[in-house]
């Protein structure tokens, strides 16, 4: 009796993924633990009424201070029937940004690991909220959203099975899903000068 060898075409980059690159990190986190350990950084500023601006430069990963290519920034404020200017996203729209961001970068990441070539992926996220929570007219009411409902449109190369498997696995792996689902603590320092 023989024994054949099977052997496994390599992974190759696809989907804007560099998944040998991947592969490899993965390889080094698994060996190096500590690697793994990122603090992310936001810094923001008022700018007038309800409009404020935050700004991404710098964060700490892979075991030293790192730079963005650029100084990313996102301008939050309120809608006019809100007594805003309308400079700017919501803050609110701006954790449903995050939680679609997250989630999507996700599946471009695993589908590319299972070498699935994607042709779209469109998201759809709702979050419902009642004001009178935050204006403070109803202490039974939280200020935060009551629910939050997210639709992932997949194609790609792959079974529908698979396809919804890979948002599956995205959700399961997403830091911004986990923070809202699980909670995380919160400290806030407010200095006068």
């Amino acid at each position: 009796m023989t024994t054949a060898t099977v052997n496994k075409p390599a992974k190759v980059a696809i989907n804007g993924v560099d998944v040998p690159t991947f592969v490899a990190t993965l390889g080094v986190v698994g060996k190096s633990p500590d690697i793994a350990k990122f603090t992310f950084r936001a810094n923001g500023e008022w700018l007038s009424g309800t409009h404020s601006r935050t700004s991404f430069s710098g964060f700490f990963g892979a075991m030293s201070e790192m730079e963005h290519k650029d100084t990313y920034s996102i301008d939050g404020d309120h809608p006019q029937v809100l007594c805003g200017g309308d400079n700017g996203a919501t803050p609110v729209e701006m954790l449903l940004a995050g939680l679609s961001a997250c989630i999507t970068a996700g599946i471009g990441n695993i589908a590319s690991i299972r070498q699935v070539k994607l042709h779209s992926v469109e998201t759809a996220i709702e979050g419902d909220i009642n004001l009178k929570g935050i204006l403070g007219l109803d202490k039974t009411v939280r200020n935060g959203f009551s629910g939050i409902r997210a639709t992932f449109k997949i194609k790609g190369d792959a079974s529908d099975e698979v396809l919804e498997q890979i948002v599956h696995q995205s959700v399961a792996r997403s830091a911004v899903f986990d923070v809202l689902t699980n909670g995380v603590p919160v400290t806030v320092a407010a200095i006068a000068n």
